[in-house]
């Protein structure tokens, strides 16, 4: 199966305690929904993890990974992406996006003159912010994923249109 098929729903922050216990965190909207996307995959997909949320840890949950009962075993997993099929994630309304649908795309300004594509998406905590790298720029154009500022999101055509503040 292939990545865009797959979406990282979470990470491995590495152990918790000595029992094997991982501290996990989840990039899902409700943390603790992360379990409801089981089978979770590693990246490449040759790896499988069965987790059960044991506990809220301060940034991030404790999880019980089957087959792992020692603190060496936690911590060889520190860094693991955890992904999930996409079939197994809820639909979004109309004017919601995963991070990974929005990635690629071409970006185009309302004049339809191309801009770049989008590099990633980045959510610091005030709103998501689309990475949009734009050839001739030196720097990549940062602009917060707003009606305002990106008034049309096309996935079918694989386009975002952007209607950007002046100074930028």
């Amino acid at each position: 199966m292939s990545n865009s098929e797959r979406i990282c729903v979470g990470a491995i922050a590495g152990a918790f305690g000595v029992q094997g216990e991982v501290r996990i965190k989840s990039f899902c909207a409700e943390p603790e929904d992360i379990a409801d996307y089981a089978p979770l995959y590693s990246e490449d997909g040759t790896q499988t993890y069965e987790i059960k949320l044991t506990r809220p840890l301060k940034n991030g949950l404790g999880a019980r990974i089957e087959n792992v009962a020692t603190k060496e075993q936690a911590d060889a997993l520190r860094g693991t992406t955890l992904w999930t099929d996409r079939a197994q994630l809820p639909s979004l309304p109309d004017d919601e996006f995963y991070h990974a649908d929005l990635i690629g795309l071409e970006v185009v300004d309302t004049g339809g003159a191309k801009v770049g594509k989008v590099h990633a998406v980045h959510n610091h905590g005030a709103g998501d912010i689309l990475e949009i790298n734009a050839p001739g720029r030196k720097t990549a154009l940062l602009l917060p994923f707003t009606k305002a500022h990106v008034p049309t999101v096309d996935l079918a055509a694989a386009r975002i249109v952007i209607d950007p503040p002046e100074d930028l």
